[in-house]
């Protein structure tokens, strides 16, 4: 006998729970927020270009994603290519992307490059990260990479990710990060194959909500659910401003702080957990240009005046033919939800970032700038702190028919498009079997 679902947040895990709750045999409908369905991984309007409005990028070893994508008919139109990295410290720009790079690189001694490379080798090799969520990042590397390498290299990094979370994040969350990226290599790749679908997210996501409308999904977009209640029956209602609808079961994957606010028949002390979550925000400026900047994919940066977290190159990994011949840039900016930052004008933020570019790229000049846009999200991405595997919301809910699930659930991740395709597959399974 099919049960109806009430999915609230139409982002790629809300998708991918639709398309498995349907092909199980069973009746949903997705709420979404927004205009359209894609959440994070939605694209938008860049000048004349249309492309993602966050970076994203595949790897081979996504094999999550990648299975996502075969299914929606895209696997043959995926592109890869080997990509450079680049290393933005004291006012200078490295390489950094072979062990030549790497035996060149200045701002570390040998002593201090044998120590890095160590710990990195011994991340990639790591499979149980329990003990890891134990002690904080910075301690776990100052243990490894010694206290140079954690001031010059890893402290700035992880500043520049969780600002004034760095010295909370859990050795987890840098384990994570490290393990993805050297997960191609454990496949045989000596170097990391990046990849992306032609066309972009756009492409992807027009494919996944045709294919959920082909099999009976019903997508509800502007559609702000403003509460998620029980009903007298014993299932469970999800309010909107058009009225009241009626499910047996309602799966919530709205951010935590949001899924506390909607769903007030929780009990206290699950709303209470879901409140205490702590999220990272990001400010995105994308930016199309006449020329590169460098040519790097990724440009990591550890000098604190910069006021954005890294350069994006996407035209370093995406064909020009995809941004009218330009150089598509993003320039992310970490932030806690709080952080004043997100109340600066676009052309605030644009004055600062641009002059922050000219002085770290001397022939780039603003003249080169087609089109500036800003992306403000307040909750992005949950800090990893210590024991925080042990403080995460459960899925199932005090209240019958009452599910919730988020990026709070990728416990110790990266919040990746992979990452989140997988939450959303365990997920299903789950509910299918309840």
């Amino acid at each position: 006998m099919s049960r109806s679902w009430g999915i609230v947040g139409g982002g790629l895990l809300g998708m991918t729970l639709a398309l498995r709750l349907s092909k199980a045999g069973d009746r949903v409908t997705i709420f979404e927020d927004g205009p359209a369905l894609g959440g994070l991984a939605a694209p938008w309007q860049l000048g004349d270009v249309t492309w993602d409005r966050h970076y994203h990028v595949t790897l081979l070893s996504d094999l999550a994603l990648r299975g996502l994508l075969e299914e929606l008919g895209l696997d043959e139109r995926m592109r890869w290519a080997v990509t450079r990295t680049g290393f933005y410290v004291d006012g200078r720009l490295y390489p950094f992307n072979d062990v030549a790079d790497f035996m060149r690189f200045p701002p570390l001694s040998l002593v201090e490059k044998a120590r890095l490379g160590a710990t990195i080798l011994l991340a990639s090799k790591i499979r149980d990260w329990h003990a890891l969520e134990e002690l904080t990042a910075i301690e776990w590397l100052r243990r490894y990479s010694g206290a140079g390498t954690v001031e010059k290299i890893w402290r700035p990094l992880l500043r520049a990710k969780l600002g004034p979370n760095a010295e909370r994040a859990s050795a987890a969350f840098i384990w994570a990060i490290i393990a993805r990226m050297y997960a191609a290599r454990r496949t045989g790749m000596k170097r990391e194959m990046f990849g992306y679908v032609e066309g972009g997210y756009a492409n992807i996501l027009a494919s996944f909500e045709a294919l959920l409308k082909r099999i009976g999904v019903e997508v509800r977009t502007s559609a702000r659910v403003t509460s998620v209640e029980r009903s007298g029956d014993g299932g469970v209602c999800i309010e909107t401003a058009a009225g009241s609808d009626r499910f047996d079961n309602v799966v919530v994957t709205l951010a935590s702080p949001l899924t506390a606010r909607v769903c007030s028949a929780l009990s206290e002390r699950e709303r209470e957990a879901h409140s205490a979550v702590e999220y990272q925000g990001i400010v995105c400026a994308s930016l199309l240009l006449d020329e590169p900047l460098a040519g790097y994919y990724v440009t990591n940066i550890t000098d604190r005046w910069v006021p954005f977290t890294a350069v994006i190159e996407m035209t370093a990994l995406i064909d020009r033919e995809f941004t009218s011949g330009r150089s598509l840039v993003y320039l992310p900016k970490y932030l806690t939800p709080a952080d004043p930052a997100f109340a600066l004008t676009d052309d605030e933020l644009q004055d600062e970032f641009l002059r922050a570019l000219s002085r770290m790229y001397p022939h780039f000049r603003r003249e080169q700038v087609r089109a500036f846009r800003v992306s403000r999200v307040k909750y992005v991405l949950p800090i990893s702190t210590v024991g925080y595997s042990h403080r995460v919301p459960p899925v199932r809910t005090s209240v019958p028919g009452l599910y919730t699930v988020n990026s709070a659930h990728i416990v110790n991740g990266t919040l990746n498009v992979n990452e989140t395709v997988q939450l959303a597959e365990r997920t299903a399974t789950e509910l299918l079997a309840s």
